[in-house]
């Protein structure tokens, strides 16, 4: 058990740094466009994923973007999630999903704590 947990430890560094590398190319496509994307292909990803949700790393987690366009003075916003579809990582209890949102806050479920150390 002890080893199985380790192995999903890992996998979970697969999600966070998806999740932190789609961050960093929003980041980037807002400071030319001066708006965010829910499109993989403006963010580099190319025609691989043409949509999202995109499987991301070894197949273990699907990130998807939820995109909000700015309104008025209001500006766009991101919240990008990686949830775990193979069926090993899905038994990872202690962290079922990651989330990113513009604004950096790093959130999970069950505990962030963990999740994001």
């Amino acid at each position: 058990p002890t080893y199985i947990n380790e192995v999903r430890k890992s996998r979970r560094t697969e999600a966070k740094t998806a999740l932190l590398d789609l961050a960093g190319r929003e980041e980037r496509f807002y400071n030319t466009n001066n708006t965010y994307s829910s499109t993989p292909s403006d963010l580099g990803y190319g025609a691989v994923a043409a949509a999202f949700p995109m499987t991301v790393g070894s197949g273990y987690y699907r990130v998807n973007v939820a995109f909000t366009a700015a309104v008025g003075a209001v500006p766009g916003t991101y919240t990008i999630t990686a949830v775990p579809i193979s069926v090993d990582q899905i038994k990872d209890a202690q962290c079922q999903q990651f989330q990113l949102t513009n604004t950096g806050v790093q959130t999970s479920t069950p505990n962030t704590t963990a999740c994001w150390q």
